[in-house]
């Protein structure tokens, strides 16, 4: 089929999904279109619109990406149950429709969560942390939706929750996962992988975002919450500590293919979205149970001690004075000085009553 100078594109959003699920950096679809990769981003972002054989060859691009990405793992269809096969329909009436909030949200894991599961595979080592990391942060975004829902960029948040989420330091602390898992059957996966792991936390992350996912340093350096100073410097080192031990992938261009094979090895799924947002509303509740507890329990502490405590102001007791010229009573023998006071006080002459003394029987 020829294509015309007016060629239709698919939506801003769309076409970088599209890029992601090839695993291609904004530069390097650039240079499959032959344009820069600023240019990419402005048309991802809507902020401009490829023309003449630039839109030729950008739509082409898009078109191979589209046929090449309906047998990754990352479709719906790989999930853990079959696709309807009238997905298409149901899309194109519900595209002329208001989507609810529940479609909205299934839109959004659709769209997201299997690739988020792979990156963070890639950041623990762990299948399983990895699946609990994207349900959870799910779970937190369908808890938070109207506000999730207007956000600038809601792949970016619950991307970001998920990644803080599964590099959190608390795991190490959780029984199911002290010892490591399995390693990946592949020698060169393997390699890879301990490489990444061996990497700092925030250099690991900024190294994923950069090489892995496309992103530009300033969007990385936000996400990863880093001045662009400090993630440049991250990423210089990470690209360092790889190439010392795996030389093959000093190109970034080659770091960037390995990433998305080494992801793309583990057939790692994820759940429906419907059991996440069970799952966020069973949570929800919980602590919302637990708040109400625990209010309860601070107002009947507080009552209590209304009820025992003093209803009138009780002084303290003073210290006891020291009487200058007494001798303390300190057991065992007295001394000279003390022996002295004591014949001195028994010969003086009392001016006073009569003191009383009991009278031998």
């Amino acid at each position: 089929m020829t294509r015309s100078a007016g060629t239709p594109l698919p939506s801003p959003k769309e076409r970088r999904r599209l890029r992601e699920a090839g695993f291609l950096t904004p530069d390097q679809a650039a240079a499959r279109v032959g344009v820069s990769g600023k240019t990419v981003r402005a048309w991802e972002s809507g902020r401009s619109t490829p023309r003449g054989r630039q839109r030729e060859a950008y739509a082409a691009l898009l078109a191979t990406l589209a046929g090449s990405a309906t047998a990754r793992p990352e479709d719906p269809e790989d999930w853990e149950g079959p696709e309807d096969e009238d997905q298409d329909e149901d899309a194109e009436t519900s595209a002329s429709a208001p989507l609810t909030p529940a479609e909205a949200f299934d839109a959004l894991y659709a769209h997201c969560a299997p690739a988020l599961v792979r990156q963070a595979y890639l950041l623990t080592g762990r299948r399983e942390l990895a699946r609990e990391s994207v349900e959870r942060a799910f779970q937190f975004a369908w808890q938070r939706w109207p506000k999730v829902a207007v956000d600038p960029d809601p792949p970016g948040w619950v991307r970001m929750t998920a990644h803080e989420y599964a590099l959190s330091p608390w795991h190490r602390f959780r029984p199911r996962y002290r010892h490591p898992e399995p390693p990946p059957s592949d020698a060169a996966d393997r390699a890879l992988l301990d490489v990444l792991l061996a990497l700092p936390p925030s250099y690991r992350r900024t190294l994923l975002l950069y090489d892995g996912l496309g992103l530009g340093l300033p969007e990385t350096a936000a996400e990863t919450e880093a001045s662009t100073l400090a993630a440049a410097s991250r990423l210089a080192h990470a690209r360092q500590a790889v190439a010392a031990r795996l030389p093959d992938l000093a190109d970034p261009a080659a770091l960037h293919r390995r990433l998305a094979e080494l992801a793309s090895a583990e057939r790692l799924r994820a759940a429906k979205p419907p059991a996440v947002r069970l799952g966020s509303e069973r949570r929800a509740r919980l602590w919302t149970r637990t708040a109400i507890a625990f209010t309860v329990t601070i107002i009947g502490a507080t009552a209590l001690t209304l009820r025992t405590a003093p209803t009138r102001y009780e002084p303290p007791v003073p210290p006891g004075e020291t009487v200058p010229g007494i001798p303390r009573a300190v057991p065992g023998p007295l001394s000279d000085a003390d022996l002295k006071l004591r014949a001195r006080l028994r010969a003086h002459t009392s001016h006073g009553p009569e003191r009383l003394a009991p009278e031998p029987r």
